[in-house]
């Protein structure tokens, strides 16, 4: 059997984290979607009793029991009992290190992938349940449409799509380890974001209010290391964009715009400075 899941970048239109868990986890308070840009997972059955295997098409991956989609595949085999041996390739296009939840897309995409590849029934909820055994972001990968996501990250509220609008996506020449990040927050000197404005907003597809309630609690505690993060975001603002931030621990920033006319320009401005920008809308 073969199976080809698409697994998207997410971003995060609104962070934060509220407080620290006894047992060390983190309770999250976000909004997010998912964009037009995405790597591609191919699940196939091998004739090899219990084998997993990892192939992907860059070196900057490990192939081993440290990816997200093994350790995806090896959590559903061990919840539904499933035995046959695998092998899975991943066409990445989602910049690694980033943001954006590109290994966190591809476990979600295993664990969609393989639920309709052995015909198990389970519910998204439950896939995501067993997404939050390997990272917070998989259970709305997992969902992977605009939603409000609380708790350690299991907890998904649908919202609505977007309304219209273009993203200009754009990674600066850094690469950014999330647990380090997250081993420097301190809670209570956190610039808090209030997310039911911007939950509201979206709800009544209000552009502007949009915009103007985005928000990142974890922004200013990584651009502190990487400062290249606060001037993509002002150059994106120069450039047109109506708002912009960055998304999960980083370094990613995003712009977003109503017109195409002006994404595209600051595409085309951001180009030079930047060697991976894109122009995506969202998938909604």
């Amino acid at each position: 059997m073969k199976h080809l899941e698409k697994a998207p970048a997410k971003l995060n239109l609104g962070l934060d984290t509220p407080f620290i868990h006894a047992d060390g986890s983190l309770e999250w308070d976000m909004v997010m979607t998912s964009i037009g840009l995405m790597d591609y997972v191919q699940i196939e059955t091998t004739t090899t009793n219990r084998q997993l295997e990892i192939i992907t098409d860059g070196g900057s991956l490990p192939e081993n029991h440290h990816n997200l989609a093994y350790k995806a595949a090896n959590v559903f085999r061990q919840t539904t009992g499933i035995q046959t041996g695998l092998s899975i390739s991943i066409q990445k296009h989602i910049p690694v290190a980033a943001g954006l939840g590109g290994g966190s897309s591809d476990a979600a995409a295993v664990l969609r992938g393989l639920n309709q590849m052995f015909d198990t029934h389970l519910s998204l909820a439950q896939l995501g349940q067993l997404g939050l055994e390997i990272d917070a972001d998989v259970p709305y990968c997992v969902y992977g449409k605009t939603a409000a996501v609380s708790g350690r990250g299991e907890i998904i509220t649908p919202l609505k799509p977007l309304p219209k609008c273009w993203l200009v996506v754009a990674k600066p020449r850094v690469s950014v380890s999330t647990p380090k990040i997250l081993a420097l927050i301190k809670h209570e000197k956190l610039q808090h974001q209030n997310m039911a404005p911007l939950i509201q907003a979206v709800n009544h597809q209000n552009y502007l209010q949009i915009v103007a309630n985005l928000g990142n609690t974890l922004e200013p505690v990584t651009a502190n290391l990487y400062p290249q993060i606060t001037i993509l975001k002002e150059r994106m603002l120069k450039y047109g964009a109506d708002g912009a931030q960055m998304s999960g621990t980083g370094p990613t920033v995003f712009g977003i715009c109503q017109q195409a006319s002006k994404a595209k320009r600051i595409f085309n401005s951001l180009s030079g400075f930047c060697r991976e920008v894109y122009l995506v809308r969202p998938l909604d």
